[in-house]
């Protein structure tokens, strides 16, 4: 471990002299207290905290991003090309020590770099809150800097994809269809089927059940949010629907319902409190709309609906905020480290700014293998070999890209430690560890003497 530690020392001497953590410092420091400064809010609760938590927290992961992979990549590869870690290896000290060492360094000063920042966006989160008129810092103290708890009604996927099947089978019966053309056909008959429990006719009511679980043992006399979406064929950014809302156990007399209709715009989230105690023993809440339109109404599955409750505080939720994008920059760091452990300085960035515009491509590559085809009409013969690999990456960018704790955090989610946890767990551990015994691995095999001399 000494040896582990040594290295990382000389890791944080190399930052500082490329003078590379004063100047992250210096624009991870403008980047928190300039960008409130350039873009205005709206004066609301919601527009405050998505310049200043949204944009600044992305920024900051963007910068760190960037200079863990540079720093990266440059340390071993210079190290190598300038026979530095010849000296080093001759000590005696083990190449997986070297690797580890600068890994070890490089997510020490990530850490720091991120808690001073982090810092910094607190302060002036809770600084600038007090200027704001006396309504919005009550909706900021109820909706935003809080950890709330999500509740939505139970997953239909296995109900829909049973229906698709089923009249997927009952179409080719009856009518003839080229097997390259199936996946087109079944994802059309699965949007059919799928719209069925999102739309909602004129003069027609939808009922959800949602099922608090374990949490209402706490949330006696709490209040409550429902947060809503829907969408509409004939959407206009001007106009507005109405909305009639009935929440409460069907024969209960304890139930919330407006005195008159809410008027929402259609395609926007809307957040409104709802009396407590309206679930029944069993933990099951009942959130009925009525659409009294001319035009019909949506509300998508994934985020039609869901209740809202308190959880915990803002200052632990951020913290655990942080710690996700910590996990982000270490399995960053092993991706650099591992390209600099067989490639030179400026192939190794190339490789690992490659990789990074992968992963962030995740929905783009989800679009084309949900569609079959990285085109617009049928699967061709390219397809048959690119549809396969795109998904084969979707599955470790879905396990990464589904912690998302710059939008909790801006919208008063809960991050609990089991999210945390899991983070470490599938970033670091899996992926970072995977992606660690490749990077030895490939320095272990490189001929460090060899690879200099043919310089």
């Amino acid at each position: 471990m000494r040896q582990i530690l040594a290295i990382a020392g000389l890791t944080w001497k190399a930052a500082f002299r490329f003078r590379l953590f004063l100047v992250m410092a210096v624009l991870l420091l403008a980047s928190v207290v300039g960008l409130p400064l350039i873009i205005k809010d709206d004066g609301t609760a919601r527009g405050f905290t998505q310049i200043l938590l949204t944009y600044t927290l992305s920024v900051i992961t963007m910068l760190l991003g960037l200079s863990t992979l540079w720093l990266a990549c440059g340390t071993l590869a210079r190290d190598i090309e300038e026979c530095q870690i010849q000296v080093v290896a001759t000590k005696p000290v083990a190449r997986w020590q070297i690797w580890l060492g600068k890994w070890l360094g490089l997510v020490s000063l990530n850490a720091a770099l991120l808690a001073l920042s982090g810092a910094c966006v607190y302060g002036l989160l809770y600084w600038r809150s007090a200027r704001l008129p006396s309504a919005q810092q009550k909706i900021l103290r109820q909706e935003v800097l809080v950890a709330r708890g999500s509740a939505k009604p139970s997953n239909l996927n296995a109900e829909i994809e049973a229906q698709t099947d089923q009249a997927l089978r009952r179409v080719l019966t009856n009518t003839p269809v080229a097997p390259a053309e199936i996946p087109a056909v079944r994802t059309q008959i699965r949007e059919q089927v799928k719209m069925q429990y999102e739309l909602v006719p004129p003069d027609y009511a939808h009922r959800w059940q949602i099922d608090l679980g374990l949490a209402k043992n706490y949330l006696r006399d709490q209040p409550l949010q429902l947060r809503v979406r829907f969408n509409t064929a004939a959407w206009d950014v001007n106009s507005t629907y109405l909305a009639y809302w009935r929440v409460g156990a069907t024969n209960s007399p304890n139930v919330w319902e407006p005195p008159v209709p809410m008027s929402l715009s259609a395609n926007t989230f809307h957040e409104f409190q709802i009396s407590p105690n309206l679930f029944d023993a069993h933990g099951v809440l009942t959130v009925i709309f009525i659409n009294p339109n001319n035009t019909a109404l949506t509300f998508p599955l994934d985020e039609g609906i869901e209740v809202l409750y308190p959880q915990g505080g803002f200052a632990p939720n951020f913290a655990r905020g942080l710690g996700i994008i910590w996990c982000w920059m270490a399995l960053l760091a092993a991706l650099g480290l591992t390209a600099a452990s067989f490639l030179s300085f400026p192939v190794a960035a190339f490789f690992s700014l490659a990789v990074l515009l992968v992963v962030l491509s995740g929905g783009v590559l989800a679009e084309a293998a949900d569609a079959g085809t990285i085109g617009n009409g049928a699967p061709g013969p390219v397809d048959v070999v690119v549809i396969p690999i795109f998904k084969a990456l979707l599955v470790p960018i879905h396990l990464i890209g589904e912690f998302s704790p710059i939008d909790a955090l801006s919208t008063g989610r809960s991050i609990p430690w089991s999210e945390l946890g899991a983070a470490f767990g599938q970033i670091v551990l899996l992926f970072g560890g995977v992606t660690a015994i490749i990077g030895i691995a490939l320095l272990h095999r490189r001929e460090l003497a060899t690879a200099q001399g043919s310089q």
